[in-house]
C-alpha cells in the first residue's frame, strides 16, 4: 500500500504509556503515539513522535485511506474500508500545553453531550430567522 496506508505500528519506547505509532498520509507523514489501535468509546489522546517512522516498525495494521484533509485545527481521515472507518484527529491546547485527541463522531458526542453541531448550509435549522410581529 504504501505512502497512502494508515499504519498502526508498536511503538519502540518500551517505557511509553502510548504503546502505539499511527503514521498517517498527509504532509509527508505525520507520525503519532497514541494509547489505543482506534478510538471506540472514547477519545484517545496522542502526542506527537518526533523520531518519525521506524525503519523496522512492528506493523500491526496498514488500510488504504479513502479520504484524509486538514480543516483547520482537524484532521478528517477516512478508511477505505465498512466498519471503523470515519476519525477526526483534534489539534488543541489543555491547560495552556498542546494536546492531540483521535476520535470518532460518537466519542466526540460521548465527551461533550450537551453540544449540539451547528446547522451546516441547506439545513432548515439554520435557515429559520425570528420574525417580528407588526
Amino acid at each position: 500500500m504504501g505512502d497512502d496506508a494508515f499504519l498502526i505500528a508498536r511503538n519502540p519506547e518500551e517505557d511509553s504509556k502510548l504503546p502505539y505509532l499511527l503514521r498517517l498520509p498527509i504532509g509527508g507523514g505525520l507520525v503519532l503515539k497514541a494509547r489505543d489501535t482506534w478510538p471506540r468509546a472514547s477519545r484517545i489522546y496522542c502526542h506527537p513522535f518526533d523520531e518519525g517512522w521506524p525503519a523496522q516498525a512492528e506493523i500491526l495494521e496498514e488500510t488504504r485511506v479513502s479520504s484524509i484533509r486538514r480543516r483547520g485545527p482537524v484532521i478528517d481521515l477516512v478508511l477505505d474500508r465498512v466498519r471503523l472507518a470515519r476519525s477526526q484527529f483534534v489539534f488543541t491546547e489543555v491547560r495552556g500545553r498542546p494536546a492531540i485527541f483521535w476520535q470518532t463522531q460518537r466519542a466526540a458526542r460521548a465527551a461533550n453531550p450537551a453540544r449540539e453541531d451547528p446547522p451546516g448550509p441547506g439545513d432548515p435549522r439554520g435557515s429559520q430567522s425570528p420574525r417580528r410581529q407588526p
